[in-house]
This record gives structure tokens, sequence and C-alpha cells, in this order.
């Protein structure tokens, strides 16, 4: 009996003195750090996008239609749609048991609301490109909605699963800046600003309960901090890691796993095309051939992203490989200089604080250096980015940014956007891509507008953005690539 007494007790010590890793516990809470806070918790007026829409969409928010993991458009509030022969009229058929975290029904009446609003006038929509061709939006009955477009549009509803169109209730449309309301399985529990904002599920929501109780995220904009804060356990995971150069620890850490895939994150030298001489293709062209893409995607990226040739994501089937018209070539570079009799050209070059940005800025300077050009840095937040440079000041020469936000080309063309970028001819491609139906002939269009982009230097496009992840070993249902910048909070959950 003492024999047996004593195997019992030396098994339960062992048990209770075994090393178990954190994330194998019953944890229904998640710690997930990310580079930039959001300006808004509402993603219909625009601001740092990919902050917002990774905190708000598919998580606070629906629209009418989804992007799944893999890009593809599927139902949301719409369980389906009906489209007329003439592509011109789409009859929405809508969830009838949906309510909005304040328990407000919702109905048809929210989908007109809503799409009036982002077409308006006096929209504050930042794509409003996204609702031009909406002629009207009528309420057939509480479930069944009708959108009715001037023309035909091809990705009407891959544009409803942005995040620029998630449905909005009348009731809270203006408050959702910060204290947003919406159908999403989850809800704002708190938002310290500059520290974490946290997401608890929301009690109305008429879907399955998500497996996480409490979501906060932590704003961590650089590497090391980042680093750290994995490693401490203050976060389990990092969404957009911001230190590529520091990787190699984690893929050799057993406790964590590290996710490399794509984004639709097409990063760009930005060129103000408005300033002298910057309005002038061959200067735009010059400092093309300056840049030497392989040396900043090793140098600040540290091997971690795509050339790109235009503004147009390489996964994409209509992709064509154009970085040979801007490809480096520092004698070409000058020469066309002084054709355009460019000398001693000074330009401001304004760096928001993505770490991409921050680390490329030096290698870009030296690189427009070795071709006569003096670009002075100053490194900006982004609420002065966004007031000074994007938001229609126009206060700078050169920036960088990665745009998230897929099939964005059109972008380019819109009026008052910050490239400024005389875009008729390209335009007139969008227009005529928006009306076509035909998928061979929507490829031939899309390559059409990815070379008028690169013949005429928008911009330097440098390299597609990577997803990485780096996150706790145990953390499942994480998406591997990022079609949007989107973190769906209910696929996730800890393993058991």
């Amino acid at each position: 009996m003492r024999k047996s007494l004593l195997v019992a007790t030396l098994a339960v010590l062992a048990a209770a003195t075994a090393v178990t890793p954190a994330w194998a516990q019953a944890r229904t809470d998640l710690n997930i750090g990310i580079q930039l806070e959001p300006t808004t918790l509402d993603p219909t007026t625009g601001g740092a996008a990919a902050a917002i829409r990774t905190v708000t969409d598919l998580n606070i928010y629906n629209g009418l239609t989804r992007l799944d993991k893999d890009g593809k458009v599927q139902p949301d509030l719409a369980t389906s749609w009906d489209i007329s022969d003439d592509g011109l009229t789409y009859t929405f058929h809508l969830k009838t048991d949906v309510k909005y975290s304040d328990g407000t029904p919702f109905s048809a009446d929210d989908v007109k609301f809503t799409l009036d609003r982002d077409r308006a006038a006096d929209s504050k929509s930042a794509q409003k490109q996204l609702f031009a061709a909406i002629a009207s939006v009528d309420v057939v009955d509480p479930a069944t909605v009708k959108v009715t477009l001037s023309q035909p549009q091809g990705d009407f509803l891959y544009n409803m699963a942005w995040a620029d169109a998630v449905i909005v209730s009348p009731k809270t449309a203006e408050t959702n800046v910060t204290n947003p309301v919406g159908t999403g399985p989850y809800q704002l529990g708190e938002w310290v600003k500059a520290d974490h904002l946290t997401l608890v599920p929301n009690p109305n929501y008429s879907g399955d309960k998500p497996a996480l109780d409490s979501v906060t995220f932590k704003f961590i904009a650089e590497g090391g901090p980042a680093t750290s804060a994995l490693l401490a356990g203050d976060i389990d995971v990092f969404s957009g890691f911001p230190a590529p150069e520091l990787l190699e620890q984690f893929k050799a850490n057993p406790d964590f796993q590290v996710i490399v895939g794509s984004t639709q994150g097409e990063t760009i030298l930005g060129m103000n095309n408005a300033h002298p001489p910057l309005d002038n293709v061959k200067v735009r062209e010059a400092i093309a051939h300056a840049i030497d893409r392989k040396a900043i995607i090793d140098g600040a990226q540290f091997g971690y992203g795509t050339p790109i040739g235009s503004f147009f994501p390489p996964g994409d089937p209509a992709y064509i490989d154009l970085t040979g018209l801007s490809n480096f070539d520092p004698d070409k570079s000058k020469a066309l200089l002084a054709e355009a009799g460019v000398k001693d050209l000074t330009l401001q070059f304004k760096v928001p604080p993505a770490a991409y940005a921050r680390a490329a800025a030096p290698i870009i300077q030296q690189q427009l250096a070795n071709v006569g050009i003096t670009v002075e840095i100053t490194n900006v937040e982004w609420a002065d980015w966004l007031a000074n440079v994007f938001s229609g000041a126009y206060d700078y020469d050169l920036t960088m940014v990665s745009h998230v936000e897929a099939n964005d080309y059109a972008a380019f063309g819109k009026p008052g956007y910050y490239i400024n970028y005389k875009a008729d001819a390209l335009n007139k491609l969008v227009d005529e891509l928006n009306a076509t139906t035909d998928e061979a002939k929507r490829t031939s269009l899309k390559q059409d507008i990815q070379k008028q982009l690169a013949e005429d230097y928008a911009a330097v496009y440098l390299f597609e953005l990577p997803n990485i992840i780096v996150a706790k070993a145990g953390v499942e249902g994480l998406w591997p690539n990022a079609p949007q910048p989107i973190t769906d909070l209910a696929a996730l959950s800890w393993a058991q």
C-alpha cells in the first residue's frame, strides 16, 4: 500500500512540476501587437486604413459581402443576390435576425442609409470611387434592397466587401469614430489612447459566439519592443511584425510560429507630381532609375518583399512584370536629369513611422545622392502624415507608404489624391474596366492600367509588402495571406 501511495505521489508531483506551455491552458483572451494605432474606429471615414481595418473589419462591422482568407467574395449581411441580365441591378437578400451591438435591429433601411451616405457629395469616405457607379438604392422590404448602377461594374460585389462599405446604423453613424456600433461578433471594450484597445463579444451577435472573450490590440511601432513583448509573453500575436531581421530567433523557438504570406500592399516611393520638377515625366523616370529595389528589399526588409514595377500585386492573375521599365540604371538617371535641364535638385522626403519606411529612407537618400539629387529626410508621425501629406495639404516632394487596399489602382485617378497625378488616360481605362464584365477583356484592361502607371512613372514602385506574423505556437486560425488588412478574430482560438 505504501509503495502504491509513493508511486501515486511521485506521479502527481511530476505532473505538477512539468513545464506546460502557457497557450495550452484553457485561455479565452488574446493580446495582439500592431504597429499603428487607429485614428478612428469608423472605417467609412478613412484615416490610417490598415490600422482601422485590422481592428474593425469582420470584428465590429459587417458589409453586404466579405472577403475570405483567399480573397474571394462571400455573403455577409446579404445571404444572396440576384443580378439583372444587363448587369445594372443587384437585388440583395438580407439576414433577418441581425442586431447591432446596442440592440437595434438591422434592416434594408440601414443599407440604403449607408450607401447613400457613402456616395453623397459631402461623403467623408476615403474610397468614394467604390460607390461612384451607384445610381440609386431602394428598399424593397425590410429584408431586401435593390441597388441600381449607372453602368455595369465588374468589381461591384468585391467593392462591397471593402471595410469602407460596412453597413452602419443611422442611430450611431456619427459617433462610430470613437464609440463604434456594428453587427459583428465584437464590440469595443475600452480604448486607452497610445496604449491599447480591447474588444469584447457583442452580446447581440446573431452568429456563433466567438472563442475569445477578450482581444486586446497593443500599439507597438518598433521591432525591438515588439520582440521583447513577444518573448515576455505580453503579446501573443504580432500582425505585421516590424522587424524582419529578428525573425530567425522566432523560427528557431518552438514556442512560436512564424507566418510569411502575401498582402495587397504595393509599397511605393510617392512623388508629388504637382511639384516642379516632379511634374516632368523625365525627372520622375530619372528618380525611378536611380532606385535599386534589391538593395532596399535586402537592406530594409532583410529579403522579405517582392519587387514590383507598377501599382499591382504579383499574386493577381492579371499581373505583368514591368520592373524592367524602371530598372536600376544610375547612368540613365543622370542622362534623363540632364535632358530635363535639372541640376542641384533638393527634395523633401516626408517619412511616416512605418518600420519599412524608416528603414528604407536612408537607403533611398543615398541612392538619389549617387545621381546628384539631395534628399532631406523628415520623419513624421501618422497624424502629421495624414494631415500634411495624404489628406490635401500636399506638403511634400517624396514619401513612402504601402497601400494595402486591394484593387486600388483607380485611386491614382481620384481628384485631390496625394500623388497629384494627371490621370485622364488612367481614368479612361478604369471607366472602361468598370463597364466590362468579360473576364478576358478585364484582364487586358488591368494590364493596360499597369502599363499606363508604369510608363508615366506616377510613382516609384518598390515592393509588395509581405504578411509577416509572429505568434505563440498555440494560436490557431491565423490567415497566412492578407487580401485586405484584416484580423478575423472570430476565426482565432487557442489550441486545447
